[in-house]
């Protein structure tokens, strides 16, 4: 008998052992990372001449700029994000940089990217020039402008305020066709443009057309066309950018302010980008006439006399507004994704 049992414990754990090895392993959960919702994004550029909306800021000089983003993600859906920039520029009151500040919101529903926020242009280290515009030497209120206008002035007539920091309040949305095309949106709007007095709202479509990543094989490099069409639409200056100068039979005299002319504005591009690097290289436009250009500029180097517009009667012309080539070498990073 105790044969018999000793047989049946045997049999019994040879066939307990046999299922055992037949039963699956329970795999372990690999641990599910924390989910970081803060980001930074940064970033710098090197580029032959800056344009803004179709003009020169650098006047057709070379510029450089730099930029950080702090960010933080709501979800996958909804980012925050503040950010400074800053360009190097060629203003006609000699300012010494454009700071940028800005901050906003990027929701994101299906195939439509929102950006949504406020955005701060700041000139510091400016010089008032005046003298050009017959004596106007009061602000928006009618007060009068300090002394120190009056003892800097422009060889051409063109007059400018010691600081014309401004704000603009936008709205872009890019709608993502497929993996390739993309087109998008934008609306800008600032009560006081350039602190000119008068108020300023752009508008513009894009599109853009991406490669395919095996376009240069596997060498890593990508590549992109692009291209904006835009409509800046601007109102009445203040009487520190007026003139009582009258030119017979076609511009009369403006002490109040002028109505600086909307125009508009085109560029179209390539790019190629290799890991954190893009090269881009665009032609841009404006059908801004050098007279008008000269008077919303107020560029420093503007010449001649037979320019003469509506708000321009002394004739001055500026190229700051037209037909330009643009290289740009720039490159960006996040600490989520490059700096891991």
């Amino acid at each position: 008998m105790k044969k018999v049992t000793l047989l049946a414990t045997a049999l019994a754990m040879v066939v307990g052992s046999a299922f055992a090895a037949d039963m699956p392993v329970k795999a372990k959960k690999a641990p599910v990372p924390a989910f970081d919702p803060w980001d930074i994004a940064f970033g710098g550029a090197i580029m032959n001449d800056y344009i803004f909306r179709g003009i020169t800021q650098s006047n057709h000089k070379p510029s450089v700029a730099a930029y950080f983003e702090p960010r933080y993600n709501v979800n996958k859906d909804l980012q925050l994000y503040v950010g400074v920039s800053a360009e190097s520029i060629s203003f006609a009151n000699r300012a010494a940089a454009e700071v940028d500040i800005y901050g906003g919101i990027r929701p994101t529903f299906g195939a439509f990217a929102f950006d949504i926020g406020v955005w701060g242009y700041l000139y510091p280290g400016g010089t008032c020039y005046n003298g050009g515009n017959g004596g106007l030497a009061v602000d928006a209120g009618g007060k009068p402008i300090s002394a120190e206008c009056f003892a800097n002035f422009l060889p051409n007539g063109n007059v400018m305020k010691k600081d014309v920091s401004f704000f603009e309040v936008y709205g872009k949305v890019t709608y993502t066709i497929n993996d390739n095309w993309s087109v998008g949106l934008n609306e800008y709007y600032s009560p006081n443009f350039l602190n000119s007095g008068a108020w300023g709202d752009y508008a513009s479509i894009t599109a853009k057309y991406v490669a395919p990543s095996t376009i240069f094989g596997s060498s890593g490099v990508g590549m992109y066309v692009s291209g904006e069409f835009g409509r800046q639409f601007l109102g009445t200056s203040d009487s520190f950018y007026g003139t009582t100068f009258t030119n017979p039979g076609f511009a009369g005299p403006f002490p109040n302010g002028i109505k600086y002319a909307d125009y508009n504005t085109w560029n179209i591009g390539v790019g190629f980008t290799y890991k954190v690097f893009t090269l881009d290289l665009r032609y841009s436009d404006t059908d801004l006439n050098k007279g008008n250009c000269s008077a919303f500029t107020s560029a420093f180097n503007a010449s001649g006399t037979t320019n003469v517009t509506s708000i321009n009667p002394t004739g001055t012309g500026s190229n700051w507004c037209g037909a330009a080539g643009i290289a740009k070498l720039s490159f960006d990073l996040t600490a989520m994704t490059n700096l891991k």
